[in-house]
């Protein structure tokens, strides 16, 4: 849920926004299961990240069950829930399940961090940068680490929830 909120808004934004939910008991899931759009929308919710955060209550994972699956297998189940995507996927199965050989090449900030590190014209586009990242495997988790700090360093902000 917490990459869902920060799902193309800035990091000060999906902060304030989950410190609202869970101010009014809005991350388990069976809160956000029954949780009205009026609640979801007073706490900083687009109408549709309050239905994507419903469809993932409602959508039975076992997350313990995904820490034992390869990574290809995660974001095949979680990007079978509406409004979840390849990059949240990504993103879970680099933060959540800390797996060390996850890159999420849709990233702004690591798109940008790399068209600065290696003089680019311009931001590589998903693809190019997946297929950049490949040469970093089995670290490609470390290496976006890498980059979000020196994405932080160089623009002053940070990158990454």
């Amino acid at each position: 849920m917490r990459a869902i909120v920060g799902q193309q808004v800035s990091v000060a934004s999906a902060r304030a926004i989950w410190a609202r939910l869970e101010a009014a008991g809005l991350t388990e899931t069976d809160a956000m299961a029954a949780a009205t759009d009026d609640a979801l929308r007073a706490a900083g919710l687009s109408r549709q990240k309050a239905r994507y955060g419903r469809a993932l209550a409602q959508a039975g994972i076992d997350f313990k069950g995904l820490r034992d699956v390869p990574d290809a297998e995660v974001v095949r189940t979680l990007v079978a829930v509406p409004g979840i995507g390849v990059w949240t996927a990504e993103i879970y199965a680099m933060f959540a399940l800390g797996r060390a050989d996850v890159f999420a090449p849709g990233d702004l900030a690591l798109q940008e961090a790399v068209r600065m590190l290696f003089a680019l014209q311009a931001r590589p586009l998903e693809a190019a940068l997946r297929a950049l990242a490949e040469a970093w495997s089995p670290w490609r988790s470390v290496a976006a680490r890498i980059l979000w700090a020196y994405y932080r360093v160089a623009k002053e902000r940070d990158g990454v929830m």
